[in-house]
């Protein structure tokens, strides 16, 4: 079994990834092999809506998008994604939209190619806007037939300078219960 999850964030090792790193902790002591992409701060371009991947049926966008066309295939190739953002203006970044956009048309029009996998989003949160965000990312997951585990509370932890998250012990508890139960049920619908 395989996660892979994206960093929306411009910063490498900042408190979004520090909040996936505690997912993916859970998540390696259940056997469970993961793989942190990162998205934030890179080149990559929204969909414009050309139409060319549902034309060609190739699983890849058709416009100069090479992060985001690796970002599908690691996408179809696991069995569990996690995308996480920090909020910007009660939001995802820029570079997670365009993740969700991108690979959403390319997968819902290659055959739902996400069907059925698990999928968790973590948000990073200096103060407000951490549900919308949250939600945004839950609704790429549900309108591609994903399925989402719970946890102890919305996948969140509020922090701003880089490692402040860690201070947040419900988040992190969150964040843990998270893995746990992501590992489970990775495990219950995974067939051998």
């Amino acid at each position: 079994m395989k996660v892979v999850a994206f960093n929306g964030s411009p910063r490498k090792n900042g408190n979004t990834a520090t909040l996936i790193n505690e997912v993916f902790s859970e998540l390696n002591k259940e056997g469970v092999t993961t793989e942190l992409v990162q998205i934030g701060n890179k080149p990559v371009h929204g969909c414009t809506a050309c139409g060319k991947c549902r034309v060609v049926l190739d699983g890849r966008c058709h416009i100069k998008n090479d992060l985001l066309n690796l970002c599908i295939e690691k996408m179809v190739e696991a069995d569990g994604i996690i995308i996480g953002s920090p909020v910007y203006f009660a939001d995802i970044t820029p570079e997670a939209k365009a993740l969700i956009d991108v690979s959403g048309y390319v997968t819902r029009g290659n055959g739902h190619l996400l069907k059925r996998k698990v999928g968790a989003g973590v948000v990073a949160v200096r103060r407000g806007g951490a549900l919308h965000t949250f939600e945004t990312i839950n609704n790429f997951f549900l309108i591609n037939q994903m399925i989402v585990p719970g946890s102890t509370y919305w996948n969140f932890a509020f922090g701003k300078e880089p490692g402040d998250v860690l201070a947040d012990k419900e988040g992190i508890k969150t964040m843990h219960a998270l893995g746990q139960n992501m590992a489970w049920l990775l495990k219950k619908i995974t067939v051998s």
